[in-house]
């Protein structure tokens, strides 16, 4: 132990065990023995690394915590290498270098001694002659040392910028050996190019390597990050002078500046500045360009001339072939089908789009035409496949996404091998993906878009089917007779309800009617008490429900006592509170976890909105396995954060989806997202059970509110020529 003349204190010794770690951002708790001092310290602070067997070096202070005593307060922490033979079995048995654990780190302390780390660095084909380390293993425990030696440096420049340790790890798989030379660079580049990081982190990283507050690439930067936060709100453009409103909030920047960067970006091509009927839109060019595609596609099909060869009565013959009455509409759908190029099927639930779609299949696949299915999701696609009999595939399996160069294999110039392409849940898709599946339908192809335009919007931006039927270009068919069957079910009977501005049905207090029930409940920490009790025993006691397969918590929001983070907290200890855990990232995850997937990664072919489980958690290869409709995906543990917890989800995630039950907290607390379509939505996920816990004050806000937020995109504008591209 030395003392500076500056009285900063610095301590040299080997981390025996971490009390603590918050591995988003460093914070450990951890005890130390340090040489010449009685009985281990307990030392608090930020650790770019902090396993057991570490030896680091501190700087900082002694401080005397109110109730755990004396304590070392860490100001900086630098790792240095381990002398001991003993010191060393803990640091490379400690986990944190892939395929060496306790078993493998004694066996090779005991062949080299305190020789062990010179001979990895400096002999390492030496570890052919440790017993039980073949060549496969030797590779892997190679590979993780060395990138354990070479991330050292690396990481300690991050956790100096100010990146925390989780996503220090996750920058340096990006950029490798080039990450602090691209950093230095412009560190602004990590907001576009690292998911997980954004705008503000990369703005505190740039002010730590002294990048100036009016620097061109900070404003730059500023513009670009304005625009992503309204395109993840849903919108495609955002008018000119809130823009420049809010680009000044966030930059403390003079307008004159933003409007400078704007100008900028315009001539370089990273933005599009449009004027329609007096008002200035700006665009992130992508989404101009994805938006100009879907209006031209759609305009271009639909002035195509439809298959000519299917009379009026092929299809009075095929109707009285169908083994089911069809409703007025249904036919006229039909005859629409055998008219136009494209149309469009809306309506709500029990109203019979399945058996439309089912018809419109057979009557297509009778004269021997080639039919393609498609749904936004796998849950989605699965859900059409079973209830139409045919194959059906998510539009990026559809069109054969490519994950080498982010792109599709399916497009104008090599377009799908179809007659029709039926796309169900269009209300989910959002304008990119929107323009990319237009792209790869043939113009000699028929499109029939399905889907319900009373649920919530898509959750990437616009809001395509909506801007659609409201353009007037493309011919619609909408359903609106409940079928007697469906009838009987008070969850269509409500979610019609709704639907219309009209309070749903109550049964009796605690009592189901049709499915349907409703439990008053006012304190919020009470509803999530009731939503446990009702997911971990009511439902799966009464009516035989899986609660880990079959009982779906819906929620309003994330946050508050009854939000689904809340709610996950609890269910999660309840449904398996004893499976083997694991830290990471402020998030607790273990064996058997129900997760969701949070963002598109092509790579392991999962997307946005897929549930699976946790299957296995192996600490010595930092790997889970994780399981999605019976596929084994193996997620390094830096890839967990693209997973929460799913045993309560928001209602925006549950989109395209089914379940037996629905379980869904609605209290005055959840005011802000207490919406007509939210409601809707989440009452329309429910096959069997819907339970609503709350108050009918809460109810009654969300069916008055049928204001739809408002997204800024002029899809509609295009599709009628009224903007041109």
């Amino acid at each position: 132990m030395n003392t500076k003349p500056n009285g900063t204190i610095t301590l040299q010794g080997e981390i025996k065990h971490v009390t603590y770690r918050d591995e988003r951002t460093g914070y450990s708790v951890v005890r130390l023995n340090v040489p010449n001092l009685e009985g281990p310290v307990t030392a608090v602070g930020i650790f770019p690394f902090a396993a057991a067997g570490e030896t680091v070096s501190l700087a900082g202070e002694w401080v005397i915590h109110p109730r755990f005593g004396r304590q070392f307060k860490v100001q900086s922490c630098f790792p240095t290498v381990p002398a001991s033979a003993a010191g060393i079995e803990r640091y490379l048995g400690g986990g944190s270098i892939k395929g060496i654990g306790p078993v493998t780190a004694k066996k090779i302390v005991k062949a080299f001694g305190e020789r062990a780390l010179e001979i990895l660095d400096q002999e390492p084909d030496r570890l052919a002659e440790v017993d039980g380390i073949g060549p496969n293993r030797r590779q892997r425990i190679l590979s993780g040392w060395k990138a354990r030696s070479a991330a050292r440096d690396t990481l300690l420049f991050l956790y100096s910028a100010g990146v925390t340790t989780t996503l220090a790890e996750k920058i340096l798989r990006r950029y490798g050996e080039q990450t602090v030379n691209r950093i230095r660079e412009n560190p602004y580049r990590l907001a576009e190019e690292v998911w997980g990081i954004g705008f503000l982190t990369a703005d505190r990283i740039a002010a730590g390597l002294g990048f100036k507050p009016d620097s061109p690439q900070r404003m730059d930067a500023g513009i670009l990050h304005t625009l992503r936060t309204l395109s993840e709100a849903g919108h495609l453009y955002s008018p000119l002078p809130d823009l420049i409103a809010r680009a000044c909030e966030t930059l403390s920047a003079p307008p004159e500046s933003i409007r400078e960067a704007v100008s900028r970006n315009v001539a370089r091509g990273d933005l599009i500045l449009e004027e329609h009927q007096g008002e200035q839109a700006v665009y992130l060019a992508s989404s101009y360009r994805a938006e100009a595609r879907v209006a031209s596609r759609l305009n271009a099909l639909l002035s195509f001339p439809p298959p000519g060869d299917n009379p009026e009565c092929d299809l009075g013959e095929f109707l009285r072939k169908f083994p089911l009455r069809l409703s007025s509409r249904q036919v006229e759908a039909l005859r629409l089908a055998i008219r136009k190029k494209v149309l469009i099927i809306t309506g709500g639930p029990g109203t019979g789009k399945t058996t439309l779609v089912r018809a419109l299949l057979q009557l297509h696949r009778g004269q021997g035409k080639k039919v393609a299915l498609a749904a936004p999701t796998g849950r989605a696609a699965k859900r059409l496949q079973e209830t139409t009999g045919h194959p059906a595939r998510t539009v990026h399996r559809l069109l054969e996404y490519r994950v080498q160069d982010g792109s599709f294999s399916r497009n104008a110039e090599n377009p799908l091998n179809c007659d029709l392409l039926v796309v169900d849940e269009v209300s989910m898709l959002d304008v990119h993906l929107a323009a990319s599946l237009l792209d790869a339908v043939p113009s000699e192809a028929s499109l029939i878009l399905v889907g319900d335009a009373d649920q919530l919007p898509s959750v990437g931006p616009g809001n395509v089917l909506r801007e659609c039927i409201d353009s007037g270009k493309v011919p619609i068919v909408e359903l609106n007779e409940i079928f007697r069957q469906s009838r009987e079910s008070l969850i269509v009977v409500n979610a019609h309800r709704i639907r219309d501005g009209q309070m749903p049905v109550f049964a009796r207090q605690g009592g189901f009617s049709g499915g349907f029930c409703f439990i008053q409940e006012e304190d919020p920490g009470k509803v999530a008490m009731k939503v446990c009790e009702l997911v971990t025993r009511t439902l799966p006691n009464g009516y035989g429900l899986d609660p880990m397969e079959e009982i779906q918590v819906l929620c309003p929001m994330h946050k508050g006592e009854a939000g689904a983070m809340a709610l996950n907290e609890r269910l999660q200890s309840a449904l398996n509170g004893g499976a083997e855990a694991l830290h990471r990232g402020g998030r607790l995850y273990r064996v058997n976890d129900r997760i969701m997937q949070v963002r598109n990664d092509y790579e392991k072919e999962v997307f946005n909105g897929d549930i699976g489980r946790i299957l296995s958690i192996d600490p010595e290869e930092q790997v889970a396995v994780l399981v999605f409709d019976g596929r084994a995906v193996p997620y390094p543990f830096e890839d967990l954060d693209q997973v929460i917890p799913a045993y309560a989800i928001t209602v925006h995630k549950s989109q395209g989806s089914e379940y037996p039950a629905v379980v869904l907290p609605l209290t005055t607390q959840h005011y802000l997202m207490l919406q007509r379509n939210l409601l809707y939505t989440a009452l329309t996920r429910a096959k069997r059970f819907a339970v609503i816990v709350g108050t009918k004050k809460a109810v009654s806000i969300a069916v008055r509110n049928d204001r739809v937020q408002h997204r800024f995109s002029r899809l509609a504008c295009r599709l009628t020529g009224a903007c041109r591209s």
